[in-house]
């Protein structure tokens, strides 16, 4: 028995329940539908002239129906007369290469195939002017030569930063579409000026290049379309104010104010671009921004296939598996941190053999006299938080929230397989 072995060995894993956090989970029935009479009124339709060469900018995360609605932006573009294309849109992911782009987008399910349009990826750009303060701004060389320029993408709150724009239409534009080099540039000073740099940058890209509007999407807590709207140039930064807004109003939570250890079964750049989300996690990787649980000790037990090996986040946990580091690119990850200036989450955290080890080194580091008494929370990830499994220590404060369902008609407890690895 090797000596971490030994160290645990005797470190209790507390009996667990499931429960269902409930959230306002209103939706769009039709989201392809709804986008679709969307770009049928005038300011849409108006917007692409025949004949046009436009630029439809898609990025990386896990937005809900990306496909489906890339698909009926092509349509409503080709109504009008117009040629789309897709411009991967996400800065340095995909490993920072034109291939490893496009490829992130066929894990979306948008190729040309489905989408009805070819995919332009070039990791190429076009320096468009400096803002005063030095920082150049670029733009992809497709997007550059094109017509006219659509933008896809989800409103919601940034990872890193607070601000009156965060995530969404103004940050593509911003970082997006830049590439690698606009989003070293965007990040250069630091997240500390990015409420400042993302919308002047966004601005200049207004001024300067043909964007004929923005889809924004607004999702619910259930990682589910609740509203689409088309956002052209000279409305599109006052309502990407008010779109945020609904976003922080609708964002998935966990319903605990203090949690002795988190267990996230999965992170990766399709969950969030910091592998999980640090407004749910309450683990944020700059001081810029603040929200969500107290929590004491956290644990990662994998990467999901889509990340393609990029565990960035990682750094941010306390505790993960050999089985994950062994998963990890280390030049796709790396290239995040050089990136964004922001190293501490391409970080190796501590390693251990397997799930068990992993959860328990968590339980035994999370000071509290009593081990039995941890008040442990496992989810899927941060995009999933409606069911969830909490220790047992949680249950009658569970009881008592409005917005909590237990399921479990008894506590359990949890199962290895030989490996020492969750089979469930």
């Amino acid at each position: 028995m090797d000596i971490l072995t030994q160290l645990l060995k005797d470190i209790p894993i507390p009996p667990m329940v499931k429960i269902r956090q409930q959230f306002d989970d209103t939706q769009l029935a039709d989201p392809a539908g709804a986008l679709r009479e969307t770009l049928a009124q005038p300011k849409a339709a108006q917007a692409i002239r025949p004949g046009q060469q436009v630029a439809v900018a898609v990025g990386s995360r896990g937005v809900a129906n990306i496909a489906e609605l890339t698909r009926e932006t092509i349509v409503a573009i080709k109504a009008a007369g117009g040629q789309p294309f897709i411009v991967p849109s996400m800065g340095s992911h995909g490993g920072a290469s034109a291939e490893g782009q496009a490829e992130v987008l066929a894990h979306l399910g948008i190729t040309e195939e489905t989408v009805g349009a070819p995919i332009r990826s070039t990791m190429e750009v076009v320096e468009i002017g400096k803002l005063d303060n030095g920082l150049p701004v670029y733009v992809d060389r497709f997007a550059y030569e094109a017509d006219a320029i659509v933008v896809i993408n989800r409103i919601k709150p940034h990872t890193a930063f607070r601000g009156a724009i965060e995530s969404g239409i103004m940050k593509m534009l911003a970082i997006g579409l830049g590439k690698q080099k606009g989003a070293e540039a965007c990040h250069q000073l630091g997240f500390k000026y990015m409420a400042v740099n993302v919308p002047l940058m966004a601005r200049m890209m207004l001024e300067k290049l043909p964007v004929a509007y923005g889809v924004a999407v607004v999702e619910n807590a259930y990682d589910q379309t609740r509203h689409v709207e088309i956002l052209t140039p000279d409305i599109l930064e006052e309502r990407e104010m008010v779109l945020l807004e609904m976003a922080k109003a609708n964002m998935p939570k966990l319903l605990f104010d203090q949690i002795d250890v988190l267990v996230i079964d999965y992170i990766g750049k399709n969950i969030s671009g910091d592998g999980m989300d640090p407004n749910v996690t309450g683990r944020y990787p700059t001081p810029y921004a603040t929200g969500g649980p107290d929590v004491s000790k956290m644990v990662i037990l994998d990467l999901t296939p889509e990340t393609k090996g990029n565990a960035n986040g990682i750094g941010t946990a306390d505790f993960t598996t050999q089985r994950l580091v062994d998963g990890t690119d280390l030049a796709t990850m790396y290239a995040n941190g050089l990136t964004s200036t922001v190293c501490a989450p391409t970080k190796i955290a501590t390693t251990l053999a397997n799930d068990r080890l992993a959860i328990q080194a968590a339980v035994k580091t999370c000071n509290i006299l009593d081990y039995t008494t941890c008040k442990l929370v496992r989810i899927k990830d941060t995009l999933h938080l409606g069911e969830i499994e909490i220790s047992v220590n949680l249950l009658e404060a569970a009881k008592l929230h409005t917005g909590i369902e237990v399921l479990s008609s008894e506590p359990y407890e949890w199962t290895f397989d030989a490996q020492g690895n969750l089979t469930k």
